[in-house]
């Protein structure tokens, strides 16, 4: 239904623009008015004197048409130029496009050390590594799981690659909880297999599914169980949810790279792309 609400508003405001341009189109010219060389003085016209036009009557204006006469102007044009609707619409969202890219570059400056250095964001490939993809997700995201490869690649390619993983979890209690537990295995030292295996794992996310997971990658699942209710795990998850929302981030998967967003588990050149510019940014 939201998405439903926002397409049918879009379409509201690409029509909107194009009746505009259809008017402005199908109007009659206002006619050209000249002076009557009858009440010229002093070289000028008199302004109380009715102004002639070259068409030998009124000038008029748009105000002039009745409402129905516009409306049917209007709707005679639409059904001659229907292909204009899709042009409007296509040019407002390349205009929104542009106008999100540019917030989210302005955003990801304001927040840039909460981004790339936040001390509590688990990692994988070089801790050290001066080329930093992060990396918003919620382990029950189907898009999120899709991307996986993607990254696992990405950092069999790069060894100057450091990912950061920003937990957030939007799809529900599981999802939290998943979160949680993936956070709590750090004490253990094994946030990256147990993270790794979280996204591969088809099984429920229900407390006694992750455990069992835990234990297939080394964890004591006895000691996971009682991390996971530290208070500084939450903590953590809600600043990332500040974060996201102060990014603009409603989905996931959504990466940040450098001064750009990518939005979405998109096709693996796109991300090698934003990776040699994010490189070539650095000489």
């Amino acid at each position: 239904m939201k998405k439903f609400r926002t397409l049918f508003a879009r379409t509201l405001v690409a029509t909107g623009v194009a009746l505009g341009l259809a008017l402005a189109a199908a109007m009659p010219a206002q006619a050209e008015v000249v002076c009557d060389p009858d009440k010229i003085e002093d070289g000028r016209c008199d302004p109380a004197a009715p102004a002639k036009t070259t068409d030998g009557g009124d000038a008029a204006s748009a105000g002039d048409l009745p409402v129905e006469a516009i409306r049917q102007i209007i709707r005679d044009y639409l059904l001659e130029q229907p292909e204009l609707l899709i042009e409007v619409q296509q040019a407002l969202q390349a205009k929104r496009d542009a106008e999100a890219a540019l917030q989210a570059q302005q955003a990801i400056q304001i927040y840039s050390d909460e981004i790339f250095s936040d001390p509590e964001a688990p990692v994988a490939g070089n801790p050290e590594g001066a080329i930093v993809l992060v990396e918003f997700f919620d382990y029950r995201c189907g898009y999120c799981r899709r991307v996986k490869p993607t990254l696992e690649t990405l950092l069999a390619e790069n060894d100057d690659l450091r990912v950061v993983f920003k937990e957030f979890p939007i799809l529900g209690p599981e999802s939290t909880l998943a979160a949680r537990a993936a956070l709590a295995s750090r004490a253990q030292g094994l946030y990256e297999p147990f993270h790794w295996a979280l996204m591969s794992t088809d099984g429920p996310f229900d407390l006694d599914h992750i455990l069992a997971v835990a234990r297939s990658v080394g964890l004591d699942d006895e000691r996971l169980a009682r991390d996971m209710e530290e208070p500084a795990i939450d903590t953590l998850i809600d600043r990332n949810a500040v974060l996201a929302s102060a990014l603009a981030i409603r989905g996931t998967p959504a990466f940040v790279i450098g001064d750009r967003m990518i939005r979405g588990a998109l096709p693996i050149g796109q991300f090698r792309t934003a990776i040699a510019d994010a490189r070539q940014a650095l000489q």
